[in-house]
């Protein structure tokens, strides 16, 4: 469809198809195809310094002025400072106060100015752009969201003239400018930011090596000593039960290093993902676990039938490992029974992981996946608080989400979803 459009199309709501380029839309309507052409290079522009000295240029260019400046109000907004300058050196004016001049009125009272030079209340700089040949200037406050970010000045070697069409104009474009900063300042906070984060995950990953090596070596010294010396004849009742407390709290220390170990390779390693079978998987927890499973009495129920699934094995391992020496520890006297379910969703194949046991309730069942966390039930039990933080995290990083059912009266059910279509 080519020429105008007609009202009674509008009104009927009839078919209408309007081809979009930016060609005819200059001719048809030059501001538009002015704020498009703006629009699209503020979208694109890489930094700060890029944007501001671009919008200048092209602001210049469409308005024939003959030179510009762009001041940005700096983060106690008492002054501004000069981001981007063309037509005309800075002259000692990189900065400028907020409380004063003709950028100053502009912003404090968010109005467009326009104004000769020979009128100017500041002689000396109405003397100084008057020997630059230039004779108006205008100033364009750049708000977003009510908020003044900076100001664009612009200056004329001739008499300019103005009309509400063309203020309207400076006005958009002062607002796309406005906009396009206030998103690269959004960025460049948000960079800063990640680099941050990304310096204090990497100390902490080195804190975490550094305990899970270095400490090591030392516990496994002391737990040899204190076994060596409370069988020594020599020690009394008294310094053997000492000899044996030592023992194993230096065990302890070794089990929570181990887990740490375990919790770092789950969370930094790369998975090696391939054709798994989930049942190989589970009854070779089961033959690991057997002995203790009989002690307890306790009955285990699989599937006849469960999948093959494209995971890493050794991760898969930990996150059945870790569920039923959860189970195991912290079900109680009255567990009986531990069950492992499966489910087909979506592109998802879920697991479910029961027991019987005394379960998790209240406030517990929130921080269940943290770290270090452990459940009052849980205390005068031997563990570390990273076996359920290391099941979550190897489910995450197969594209799924570990989460627990809904309270019931007995017994836990965790539930894990691993996506089927991994690279």
């Amino acid at each position: 469809m080519s020429g105008g459009l007609d009202q009674s199309m509008l009104s009927d709501k009839k078919y209408i198809s309007v081809k979009i380029s930016e060609t005819n839309l200059q001719e048809r309507n030059r501001e538009l195809s002015f704020l498009l052409e703006i629009g699209n290079f503020l979208s694109a522009a890489p930094d700060l310094k890029t944007l501001t000295k671009g919008a200048l240029s092209k602001v210049l260019e469409y308005f024939d002025l003959d030179a510009g400046r762009i001041y940005l109000l700096d983060d106690e907004e008492s002054s501004f400072y000069l981001a981007a300058h063309q037509g005309m050196e800075p002259m000692g004016l990189e900065r400028l106060s907020f409380h004063e001049g003709f950028s100053g009125k502009a912003a404090r009272t968010r109005s467009f100015i326009a104004q000769y030079v020979s009128e100017l209340e500041d002689s000396q700089r109405a003397e100084m752009l008057s020997k630059k040949g230039l004779k108006a200037i205008i100033c364009v406050p750049l708000i977003v969201m009510d908020k003044v970010l900076g100001v664009l000045n612009l200056a004329s070697g001739s008499m300019i003239s103005l009309d509400q069409d063309k203020i309207d104009l400076c006005i958009a474009v002062g607002n796309q400018i406005a906009i396009a900063l206030n998103n690269a300042r959004i960025n460049q906070d948000l960079k800063h930011k990640i680099k941050a984060l990304n310096e204090k995950k990497d100390t902490i990953k080195f804190f975490a090596y550094s305990i899970s090596h270095d400490l090591k070596s030392p516990a496994i010294g002391i737990c040899g000593l204190a076994r060596r010396l409370s069988q020594r004849s020599c020690l009394d009742s008294t310094a053997k039960a000492y000899c044996e407390q030592i023992y194993k709290a230096t065990e302890q220390m070794l089990a929570l290093v181990e887990k740490l170990s375990t919790y770092i390779v789950a969370k930094e390693s790369p998975l090696n993902i391939e054709r798994v079978k989930v049942k190989e998987i589970t009854d070779e927890i089961r033959d690991e676990f057997s002995a203790k499973l009989n002690e307890m009495k306790i009955s285990w129920s699989v599937p006849d039938r469960l999948p093959e699934i494209f995971a890493d094995r050794v991760s898969l391992l930990r996150v059945f490992r870790n569920l039923v020496d959860n189970s195991l520890k912290y079900g109680g006297e009255d567990l009986l029974k531990i069950k492992i379910g499966y489910q087909e969703s979506g592109g998802y194949h879920i697991f479910s992981f029961s027991d019987d046991g005394i379960g998790i309730k209240g406030a517990d069942r929130d921080k269940v996946f943290e770290l270090f966390h452990r459940a009052h039930t849980s205390r005068g039990t031997a563990g570390s608080g990273l076996g359920l933080a290391i099941v979550k995290e190897i489910v995450e990083r197969h594209r799924g989400r570990a989460w627990l059912s809904e309270e019931s009266d007995k017994g836990t059910t965790f539930y894990m979803s691993f996506a089927k279509l991994l690279p």
